[in-house]
């Protein structure tokens, strides 16, 4: 939310530039999380003043250029060479002096000293397009000859300085989404700067809110009939017609204030709806009333499916649930969310009817949401408005209207408000309160911040006060939110620590689970990997890439805010490769990502005591992405690209750095559908990982037209292995290694796995390593079969193995090779 210093002042004295405000509000709840200066013209006109041509004459090398002389208020009057041709002695001009930034769009240039055709020339004359107040470049711009050279052109046209800040609004502060709201928070703040101390009367700053009294009713030629069909949707509904106006231009003054807070100004009637709904906090909706068929108003719910046009010329279909304002025959409005088609103010309107209400907030929100339509009012109306608000607001309107698009008061203000709502009434006991702020505060001073917050004291007693909550304050319905609204006046900051440490022991669980996600982190991060961090809400249409996850097993949002965000997710592969897409389009193609993220499914619904139940599964996972060049480009050759083996080192070195024993782990061709070629790796039954290169189908869906290689790692599952696995330390062997290696010739299909696992199996406590280090298919071996070179490495811990040991375990694994897979050595 953005609230502008300048506007700020229209309500309060303030004495604290904007950067002391920046800490004052952040200190009392209201985060400014960002503080910019804005200029009603670019620049602010720095540098560029009025000036009083004293000469000029034609330029001697240019026929269409001439050679003045200005007097600016120096001592000494300036050279300009002008191009303009309606410049002339005695001219009053604008001068744009050198130094000075002269702006176009996002474009800007700096006045220097030059020379044009031989003549010199130390600034420039302008026309009133180059300083950005208008939009004529016919020739420069002329001033009353009663204007002053040298005056700045910032003081001359009066051009505004402001700043505005950004204010991270919380949900529960619906009482500051105005400038008002948010004044009268600075003067609770501010007036009580020094807690302990009551300022005297004279010195303590007040709000002042814009008077309505001139308010009155001139005729009552157009009465508008209001009916509320649904009065808990609609508690209140307020509204007055307005004649005889004239849609025009705003003044400056309006289009200056819109302007500082990136509202685009419009008409005058829609920028006074706009200036009221951020002064107030009051959302309005201007009808023009010559479209209210019947002369009445009726709010209620229409039936489901039935189709409205909005103002964006959108077509949308209504539910049962949408709260509707309806003329006699047809509903003109979403109710405080947007309007319709053809019911809203137009160049040709003359008469409007101005709407003021209090909407239910779950309404607004259900229906904001629905609908995708997130606007200025459903903001307010969602959070919760203050429903003693709408008449003023209405009034304020109506007084702007008569004020700056002319009109008449045409009819009797409309205020339906069957059941009238009552302000939330708190006990508050002084001992409860202190125990929570943890500092002893004087009674005085509580009731001192509560009663500047316009909190009304009903009851006092020693021990409690009952106060009657300030009407837009929605938030505030216990004692607790009283503790909050006491401490952020008083000050977090003056809150003592205390000068004890207290501590207590806690049961530390084993393996911990953050210090063991860290060991991997930094394993990764270590190896070059980047952590990526992806929104657990994705696209419902990405079940229907690949077969391997179901759609019915989605877990749906009910109200989504966006068909991009609609389910949670079932995979990390998904936002890991909108990741590598967006990577891949900014020329950034070698990456290495990782992401620990959590997953989502449906289970099959159960029935349970004929009570129909939808149970979820969630599962923590790993993955990990892999594409691009390990290598880059350089005399001594191309780029080496990435390929399985990396992908899969970088698999076996998690699992290792966990003290996972590979040795164990099973693999098996991966059967998930996503992958064009994988592995999947098994600790007995339990699956861990699956890895391999993606199918190009999937990748092609993302607009990635390069390898990338994944790693699907099942968290849960590795985790709950550590809790049983022990990591221990072996002495390394003084004893030397010895190297043996086999070709066996094998039928085609016959993986490396299968030769690793039968090694392992008979290879006992001196096999160290089993290795793959060549693979022959060709001529020489028949067809259907392969060559497989493989290396062994021996090794005892406490002697040297002997040739006769060596001799032995060889033949033993040549007997298990030649029975298990039907192997034929090749000498």
């Amino acid at each position: 939310m953005k609230i502008s210093y300048n506007w700020l002042k229209n309500y309060i004295n303030l004495d604290k530039n904007p950067q002391e405000l920046s800490e004052i509000l952040t200190n009392c709840g209201l985060e400014v999380e960002g503080l910019e200066k804005v200029e009603s013209i670019k620049g602010g006109l720095n540098g560029i003043v009025v000036g009083e041509v004293l000469t000029c004459k034609k330029h001697p090398n240019a026929d269409k250029l001439s050679v003045t002389t200005v007097n600016v208020g120096r001592d000494e009057a300036l050279n300009i060479v002008c191009g303009a041709p309606n410049v002339a002695a005695g001219q009053k001009v604008i001068v744009a002096t050198v130094g000075a930034v002269m702006y176009s769009g996002d474009e800007s240039f700096k006045i220097k000293k030059a020379k044009m055709r031989g003549e010199p020339s130390e600034g420039m004359i302008c026309a009133e397009d180059e300083l950005g107040l208008g939009v004529s470049h016919d020739g420069i711009m002329v001033l009353d000859s009663e204007a002053k050279p040298g005056t700045a052109a910032k003081a001359y046209f009066n051009i505004e300085e402001d700043y505005v800040f950004e204010i991270g609004l919380t949900p529960n502060r619906s009482d500051a989404t105005s400038h008002i709201g948010t004044a009268k928070d600075l003067v609770a703040a501010i007036n009580n700067l020094t807690p302990e101390v009551e300022l005297p009367e004279n010195e303590k700053m007040i709000a002042v809110v814009p008077s309505v009294k001139e308010f009155k009713v001139e005729n009552n030629t157009s009465p508008i009939d209001v009916v509320i069909e649904d009065t808990q949707a609609c508690p209140r509904y307020s509204g007055v017609t307005v004649s005889d106006i004239k849609v025009t231009e705003s003044p400056e003054w309006l289009k200056t204030r819109l302007n500082s807070i990136g509202i685009r100004p419009i008409n005058n009637l829609v920028d006074i709806s706009n200036y009221v709904l951020f002064e107030t906090g009051q959302p309005l909706h201007f009808f023009d009333a010559d479209f209210i068929k019947g002369d009445k108003i009726i709010v209620k719910k229409l039936e489901k499916n039935t189709k409205f046009t909005t103002l964006d010329e959108i077509e949308r279909t209504l539910s049962d649930e949408d709260l509707m304002i309806c003329n006699a025959e047809k509903p003109m409005c979403i109710a405080g969310v947007f309007g319709g088609l053809n019911y809203g103010v137009t160049e040709k309107t003359t008469k409007v009817f101005i709407e003021s209400a209090y909407f239910d907030a779950p309404t607004v929100r259900k229906t904001s949401k629905r609908h995708t339509l997130q606007t200025d009012a459903s903001f307010r109306f969602e959070r919760g408005a203050d429903f003693d608000n709408t008449v003023y607001a209405l009034k304020r309107a109506a007084l702007l209207i008569k004020e700056i698009a002319g009109g008449k008061i045409s009819s009797e203000i409309v205020d339906v408000y069957p059941n009238p709502i009552q302000p939330n009434v708190i006990e508050m006991d002084y001992n409860s309160v202190l125990r929570l702020i943890g500092k002893t505060i004087s009674h005085d001073n509580i009731k001192r911040i509560l009663t500047s917050l316009e909190f009304v004291i009903i009851e006092e007693s020693e021990e409690k006060l009952k106060l009657r909550v300030p009407t837009n304050k929605v938030d505030v319905t216990r004692e607790a939110d009283l503790v909050e609204e006491i401490i952020r006046i008083y000050g977090y900051n003056n809150i003592d620590f205390s000068e004890k440490i207290n501590s207590s022991l806690s049961y530390q669980q084993k393996p911990d689970a953050d210090a063991v996600r860290n060991i991997v982190s930094d394993y990764l991060t270590n190896n070059g990997y980047y952590e990526i961090m992806n929104n657990s809400l994705t696209k419902g249409v990405y079940a229907d890439y690949v077969q391997a996850i179901k759609r019915e097993e989605n877990v749906e949002i009910v109200n989504p805010l966006s068909s991009e965000l609609n389910v949670m997710r079932q995979s990390l592969l998904f936002g890991g490769l909108e990741s590598v897409a967006y990577n891949i389009n900014r020329k950034q193609e070698n990456l290495k990502f990782y992401e620990f993220g959590n997953i989502y499914r449906k289970k099959n619904i159960e029935i349970v005591s004929g009570e129909e139940l939808k149970p979820y599964e969630e599962q923590q996972c790993v993955g990990l992405f892999l594409t691009g060049a390990k290598t880059k480009a350089s005399w001594m050759g191309k780029p080496e690209l990435v390929t399985f083996y990396d992908l899969k080192s970088a698999v076996y070195g998690v699992l290792g750095r966990l003290g996972i024993n590979i040795e164990k782990l099973k693999s098996n061709a991966v059967e998930t559908d996503y992958f064009s070629e994988g592995i999947l790796l098994k600790m007995k039954k339990t699956p861990l990982v699956e890895y391999g290169v993606l199918n190009k189908k999937i990748l092609k869906r993302f607009d990635v037209k390069q390898e990338v290689l994944f790693a699907d790692f099942n968290w849960d599952n590795i985790f709950a292995l550590l809790k049983h696995s022990k990591v221990s330390y072996q002495q390394v062997s003084k004893f030397p290694e010895v190297r043996r290696d086999l070709a066996l010739v094998i039928d085609a299909k016959v993986s490396f796995a299968q030769v690793e696992e039968i090694a392992q199996q008979y290879g006992g406590k001196i096999l160290k390593e089993v290795g793959l280090f060549d693979i022959y298919q060709g001529d020489r071996i028949a067809e259907g079969k392969k060559s497989y070179s493989v290396s062994f490495i021996l090794q005892k811990e406490d002697k040297t193995l002997k040739d006769k040991e060596i001799e032995k375990f060889m033949n033993k694994l040549i007997t298990a090779y030649e029975s298990k897979i039907g192997a034929e050595i090749r000498k």
